[in-house]
């Protein structure tokens, strides 16, 4: 059995194709993930898969998007594969039609909902092409999942089809000692956020509310596109000591980090659909640090912080009555003891190893009912 996976990203940090990936192997099959060469230092890391990384002379833009898609078309007609996946919208014309020209079986993985991302909402036109591109094929795909169930719920009104749900869970990491941040000062907290700096992640009100926080520090480990801007914010706050930018953390050292922290925040603003129904790997590696969380007023997320019992739903988008809320967690002895026990149950139930058992049965689904197919 062979499958190939195909992203647009250069895998450096996309946990959740290197998880199936990883997984798919225990089919067994052998698994290749094609990507982008972005030029980045990419750390080396055994995996059990194959990966091929294409360099592309467009890196952005309408022009990028035809032309990875060209090439791996025909990458994809060269490569013998018995199962084509797809992840997101933007691989999904190319994997589509060398799946019916190859005549193999294609599945279709939704990491978000992709044509309400905050950076297409307000582009009516580029939205209306992503939009048509996907109520064009999307209708015929058979096999296919996604991260939430709000977004299954989504593709199910709009196309009538059946999505399945695996979501952005981590690895199981027992309990261990919490590490002491290296440079924290006596007493003090550490909050911290991990994950892409984009817009719509709630990370200047974060920023924000650090000028009413006593004795704690903003912890922003990641990068993305606006990080220069949060840069200049804290810096014409003057938060130099009380927000750290770590810039680029590898999946590996992140633990570390979140480990040493005392709070987790997940501050995703309602910023089209695709935050609204948001279920952030950040949240379950919070939960597997085992620190108590804050998120934002949104369904998915808040449904897990309630259901649990970890933590705090944010109802305001002041940064001075969040200060309040974050201040009044960090020193809350009695919620936090609760918190802490809530979070080890949690984190027995919310891992990949979990979740790795139903996606590997949708898989062995998938490859059952495709050589009955083929068989008649």
């Amino acid at each position: 059995m062979r499958i190939i996976l195909c992203v647009t990203n250069d895998m450096a940090t996309d946990r959740r194709v290197s998880r199936i990936a990883s997984s798919l192997v225990k089919l067994p099959a052998h698994v290749l993930v094609i990507g982008r060469d972005q030029g980045k230092q990419v750390p080396p890391v055994d995996h059990p898969f194959q990966i091929i990384r294409m360099k592309m002379l467009i890196n952005k833009g309408p022009f990028f998007y035809a032309a990875f898609n060209i090439r791996l078309f025909f990458l994809l007609l060269c490569t013998k594969a018995d199962i084509l996946v797809a992840n997101d919208l933007d691989t999904l014309p190319a994997v589509y039609l060398a799946s019916l020209i190859k005549r193999s079986v294609m599945v279709y993985d939704s990491h978000e909902y992709f044509t309400e991302v905050p950076e297409l909402v307000s582009r009516t036109w580029v939205k209306m092409f992503w939009e048509r591109l996907e109520s064009l094929i999307l209708p015929r795909v058979k096999y296919s999942y996604t991260v939430s169930n709000s977004i299954a719920n989504e593709y199910h009104q709009l196309y009538g089809i059946e999505m399945r749900v695996f979501r952005n869970l981590p690895y199981r990491i027992e309990k261990g000692t919490r590490s002491v941040y290296s440079s924290k000062k006596p007493q003090e907290k550490i909050i911290i956020y991990q994950g892409s700096l984009n817009m719509g992640r709630g990370l200047e009100l974060a920023i924000k509310a650090m000028k009413f926080i006593s004795n704690a520090r903003l912890v922003i480990a990641g990068t993305g596109d606006v990080e220069s801007e949060l840069r200049e914010l804290a810096g014409s706050l003057a938060l130099h000591d009380k927000v750290e930018f770590t810039g680029r953390v590898s999946p590996e050292n992140m633990l570390q980090y979140t480990r040493r922290a005392d709070l987790g925040i997940s501050l995703e603003e309602k910023l089209g659909l695709n935050y609204y129904y948001a279920l952030p790997n950040k949240l379950f590696d919070y939960i597997q640090a085992r620190i108590p969380v804050l998120v934002s007023d949104l369904p998915e997320m808040s449904a897990i912080v309630n259901r649990y019992g970890i933590g705090r739903v944010l109802h305001t988008r002041d940064a001075y009555e969040l200060a309040l809320v974050i201040s009044e967690m960090l020193t809350d002895q009695s919620n936090g003891l609760t918190w802490r026990n809530n979070l080890e149950k949690a984190a027995q139930e919310l891992c990949w190893e979990n979740e790795e058992v139903l996606m590997l049965e949708f898989y062995r689904q998938v490859i059952s009912e495709s050589r009955y197919t083929a068989a008649q």
